[in-house]
């Protein structure tokens, strides 16, 4: 591993509940706004899979967005971080449509059929990315879709290609890459040509 990687922390781990501090404030609202980035695929009355979460960044906006009717299914491997994101829910008042699930480190563990997953800056944490798109597959609906995206300071253009040619070899095709500040961003559906 070269400095430069260490200096980036380009390599597997998991973001320590502390490191939050970081990306979970008000400035990155000026940034990276979650309405705005989610506006196409949180629609009311979905089923939302928001793996990774952390403490909920984009956790409560999506519950406000996918209303009473909707549901926010939070996947995390890390306790604290859904412990925080709980708290969180509860003083946004959306605690009765976001579930908090624990996720063992070899797989997400979720039944529900889901109408769209988002992937915000954790796949570069995953070390079976192959494993997790299929198990995304399986719980995904066939129309639904998935946000991919990656922090351009820890993954490399070539590192992320990688992680979508996992993705498309779990039966996924690109449907766009919008542009998303500070960070590199592929939409993912399940290819129909292939089921």
């Amino acid at each position: 591993m070269s400095i430069l990687d260490r200096l980036l922390w380009r390599r597997p781990h998991a973001c320590p509940p502390g490191a939050c501090f970081a990306f979970d404030n008000f400035l990155r609202k000026a940034i990276q706004n979650p309405r705005k980035i989610l506006a196409p695929f949180a629609l009311e009355g979905k089923t939302v899979l928001d793996i990774g979460p952390g403490k909920g960044y984009f956790t409560i906006p999506l519950a406000r967005m996918v209303g009473d009717a909707g549901r926010v299914v939070a996947a995390d491997i890390q306790p604290a971080m859904l412990k925080a994101l709980a708290k969180r829910a509860r003083r946004a008042g959306v605690s009765e449509r976001i579930r908090i699930h624990l996720s063992r480190e070899d797989g997400l563990g979720v039944p529900k059929a889901a109408d769209f997953a988002l992937m915000f800056w954790m796949a570069h944490e995953v070390p079976d990315k192959g494993r997790l798109f299929r198990e995304i597959k399986a719980i995904l609906k066939p129309e639904g879709r998935i946000l991919l995206v990656e922090p351009r300071i820890h993954v490399t253009g070539r590192e992320f290609e990688e992680t979508v040619a996992l993705a498309e070899e779990a039966g996924f095709a690109v449907h766009d890459r919008p542009a998303i500040r500070l960070s590199r961003a592929v939409v993912l559906g399940v290819d129909s040509s292939r089921s």
